[in-house]
């Protein structure tokens, strides 16, 4: 009997049964309609992809300060847990299970997406080098402003609000997006963060936020319906750290105390390397974290299978293939080839709705290979 563990073998999250261990990772489409609500094509976008043993929700702001691009849904306005129920009822209506994911941007803005066209804010006053994306194009970042000690828990209460709203709207769990250079992650690194209080300094400081946030989360979810995403190797919005592997190391370990449904692991990429960045191996990181473990990065479904087999982790996330392959799981258990994404389509705008989001076709016996037009 051949019991290696694979993409195809069950997984227990908590007390969800997923039927396999692909997870379609987060990515951001910028297809939300006025309001930043999801609507009807964000229900059909994501009910094409329910086979995924879990899905993952694209980045979700948890306050109007948390925008960072246009176009990308919240989940703060009656209007907007209307709109994900529309999401998660396709979703279970096919049989899936989907996660939201919880983001404030934080310097990842500009003052054209903020309220009153206020700064965006941060751990310090650094700016980002590079643009931000805004309804009139690319402008350059600005400096954000720094939180004051006292706004703090105000900001923990939007993650908070966020996820009672996330239950409200029928999803399954919520994954709190500590990652890619966003609000979380710049407080935990100290490239961004410079603070003095007790939000800074010390990696315990630095740390406060994630495990208060975390535990907020928790106190409407059950735990085992609750995961955080890291990215300690990440270069991404212009993020570096002096000792990852010590910062990363000590977060994961922290994180114990919440007995979470999974830690989910941006891997480093070439682009990374590239730009300097120190990568921390993911099993430095399954040495400190107890719970389930989710592996994200250039993974094909060879490096998925080797991955499992050899227990360096128990799911693994797939973001750019699920794009271009909604029955990504079929494909993989057919070996049947990949559709190939057209880029020029990731993101909307443009008046893009369907194109290149919704009509990627499924495999048939007749299917090629092709690039959304």
């Amino acid at each position: 009997m051949n019991t290696e563990i694979n993409l195809f073998s069950p997984y227990q999250l908590g007390d969800l049964e997923l039927p396999n261990r692909i997870v379609m990772a987060p990515l951001t489409r910028q297809r939300a309609a006025a309001g930043n609500v999801p609507h009807q094509l964000n229900a059909t976008y994501y009910a094409q992809r329910a086979t995924a043993g879990l899905i993952i929700s694209e980045a979700t702001q948890i306050s109007p300060q948390g925008l960072g691009y246009p176009d990308t849904p919240g989940i703060y306005s009656s209007a907007q847990v209307a709109g994900w129920r529309l999401v998660t009822d396709a979703v279970h209506q096919q049989g899936g299970r989907i996660f939201l994911q919880l983001w404030h941007v934080g310097r990842i803005s500009h003052p054209d997406l903020q309220p009153d066209g206020a700064l965006p804010v941060a751990p310090s006053a650094i700016a980002p080098k590079g643009q931000a994306l805004t309804y009139q194009g690319y402008k350059p970042f600005v400096t954000p402003r720094a939180l004051e000690t006292s706004e703090i828990p105000g900001i923990v209460e939007q993650y908070r609000q966020g996820a009672a709203n996330a239950l409200a709207a029928g999803f399954d769990g919520v994954e709190i997006h500590a990652a890619n250079g966003y609000l979380i992650d710049q407080f935990l690194r100290d490239g961004t963060n410079q603070r003095t209080d007790k939000y800074g300094g010390a990696i315990e400081n630095r740390t406060r936020l994630l495990l208060e946030v975390t535990e907020a989360v928790t106190g409407v979810w059950d735990s085992q319906r609750v995961g955080v995403r890291l990215a300690p190797s990440g270069t991404f919005n212009d993020m570096h750290d002096s000792h990852p592997l010590e910062t990363f190391g000590y977060a994961a370990q922290a994180l114990n105390q919440f007995d979470l449904a999974y830690l989910h692991i941006v891997e480093g990429l070439e682009g990374d390397i590239r730009h300097g960045a120190t990568l921390v191996p993911t099993s430095h990181l399954r040495q400190k974290f107890t719970g389930g473990l989710i592996v994200c990065g250039g993974y094909t479904r060879e490096r998925g299978d080797a991955v499992l087999a050899n227990k360096a982790a128990d799911l693994v996330a797939f973001g750019i293939p699920y794009i271009a392959n909604p029955d990504l799981p079929q494909r993989f258990a057919l070996n049947a080839p990949l559709n190939q994404p057209n880029q020029t389509t990731f993101y909307g705008g443009n008046g893009r709705g369907e194109e290149g989001y919704t009509d990627y076709p499924f495999w048939s016996v007749t299917s090629e290979p092709v690039v959304s037009q």
